[in-house]
C-alpha cells in the first residue's frame, strides 16, 4: 500500500495500521472529518461499520473495501476488491476431503473471531462436520493477532488431552507454523509422508517452501495484490460498483513449483528447504 499510494505516484495518503476494530473506526471517522477523497478499509471485524460508512457517503467520500468484506449494504460503499474467504474455505475443505483418509479428525485453528476471513474459512469446515464428513476434535483460535504462539497452544492442548487427529486446518500461515512446532516437539510426523496433514492460508513464501519440502501439505492463497488495482481505478476514473473478487489458488506438495512461488508468494523468500520458525 505505501509503495503504490506514495507521493511519487501523486498521492497524499495517510494510513492507520491496527487490527483493533474500534481503533480502525475511530481512525476512519478522523479521515472523514479531514475531508479525504477516498477511504480504503481492510476491516479487522466485519461488523460495526454502518454508521461510519454512511457518514463517509454523506460527505461525498468514495469508500473502497479491500482484502476483507464488511457486513453492510453495498450501497454503503463504492467498491470492494476482496479475497473470497468462503471460496477459500470451500477449496481448502475440498482438498481435505480428497485426501482419502478413512476418518478425518481435524483440529480447527481460527483467526480473529468475527473477521471476514475467520467466518469464510470456517464455514465450509463447519458445514462438512455437520454433514458427517469430518470430525472437529479441537476448535481453537490464534486470537485477534492470529498468533503463532496461541495456535501452538491449541495443538499442545489437544496432544495433552490425548486427542486423535490427522488434519490441522490453520487459517493463516503463522498459525500453521505454530501448529507444526507443537507436532515437532511431540515427535508427531506430519506433511507429505506423515500422520498429520497440514494446510495453511495466505501464500507466504516461507509457507510455500514448507509445502514444497513436504513439511506441510497445502497452502491456500489469499491474494494481496489489490493496491495496484485500486490505484488504476482511481487514476482512470473507471471505478466499479459492488464487489470484485480475485482469483485464488490452492497449492499442494504435488502441484507447487519454483515458478509459482516466485509469481504468487508474498513476503521474503527464505529459499528451498524447511522453515521451522
Amino acid at each position: 500500500m505505501n509503495t503504490v499510494f506514495s507521493t511519487a505516484n501523486g498521492y497524499d495518503a495517510k494510513q492507520t495500521n491496527t487490527m483493533d476494530n474500534s481503533e480502525q473506526i475511530a481512525a476512519a471517522k478522523g479521515y472523514i472529518r479531514d475531508g479525504v477523497d477516498y477511504l480504503l478499509i481492510s476491516a479487522a471485524n466485519a461488523s460495526g461499520w454502518d454508521d461510519t460508512l454512511k457518514s463517509a457517503k454523506d460527505a461525498g467520500i468514495q469508500v473502497i473495501l479491500f482484502d476483507r468484506a464488511i457486513d453492510t449494504a453495498e450501497s454503503n460503499y463504492q467498491a470492494a476488491i476482496l479475497s473470497d474467504m468462503a471460496y477459500e474455505g470451500k477449496k481448502a475443505v475440498e482438498w481435505v476431503l480428497s485426501l482419502g483418509l478413512d476418518k478425518i479428525n481435524l483440529i480447527l485453528i481460527r483467526g480473529q473471531m468475527g473477521s471476514a476471513a475467520e467466518i469464510g474459512r470456517s464455514a465450509a469446515v463447519l458445514e462438512a462436520a455437520k454433514a458427517g464428513k469430518l470430525n472437529i476434535v479441537a476448535d481453537g483460535t490464534g486470537g485477534d493477532s492470529w498468533s503463532l504462539e496461541e495456535a501452538r497452544k491449541v495443538v499442545e492442548a489437544a496432544i495433552a488431552a490425548g486427542k486423535d487427529f490427522n488434519v490441522i486446518y490453520a487459517q493463516n500461515d503463522g498459525m500453521a507454523q505454530g501448529a507444526v512446532q507443537a507436532l515437532q516437539a511431540a515427535g508427531i510426523s506430519h506433511g507429505k509422508n506423515g500422520k498429520v496433514k497440514v494446510i495453511g492460508f495466505d501464500f507466504n513464501r516461507f509457507a510455500l517452501r514448507n509445502v514444497q519440502a513436504g513439511y506441510w501439505d497445502a497452502d491456500m492463497q489469499c491474494n494481496p495484490r489489490q493496491a495496484a488495482q485500486i490505484s488504476e481505478w482511481i487514476k482512470s476514473g473507471k471505478m466499479p460498483s459492488g464487489v470484485v473478487y480475485q482469483e485464488e489458488l490452492l497449492l499442494t506438495t504435488d502441484t507447487i513449483t519454483d515458478d509459482l512461488i516466485a509469481k504468487w508468494g508474498i513476503n521474503a523468500d527464505p529459499g528451498k528447504g524447511v522453515i521451522t520458525r
